[in-house]
C-alpha cells in the first residue's frame, strides 16, 4: 500500500476518534460531579493496573533473552 494511503487512513482514525472524545466529554458533562469522578477513579486505576501489567510481562519475557 503506498504512504498516501497509511496517511488518509491515519487522519481518518484521528478524526473519529476526536468526534469520539467530543461524544464522551459531551455525555460527562451533563452526568453527576459524584459520577464523573467515581469513573475517572474507575478508568485510572482500571489503566494503572494494566500499565503495571505490560512492566511486568515485558520484565519477564525479556529477561528469557
Amino acid at each position: 500500500m503506498s504512504t498516501q494511503g497509511w496517511g488518509i487512513r491515519s487522519m481518518l482514525f484521528l478524526v473519529v476518534a476526536l468526534l469520539l472524545l467530543g461524544v464522551v466529554l459531551g455525555a460527562i458533562a451533563h452526568a453527576p460531579l459524584t459520577f464523573s469522578v467515581a469513573a475517572g477513579l474507575v478508568i485510572a486505576v482500571w489503566l494503572g493496573i494494566f500499565a503495571l501489567r505490560e512492566r511486568h510481562g515485558r520484565r519477564r519475557s525479556s529477561s528469557a533473552h
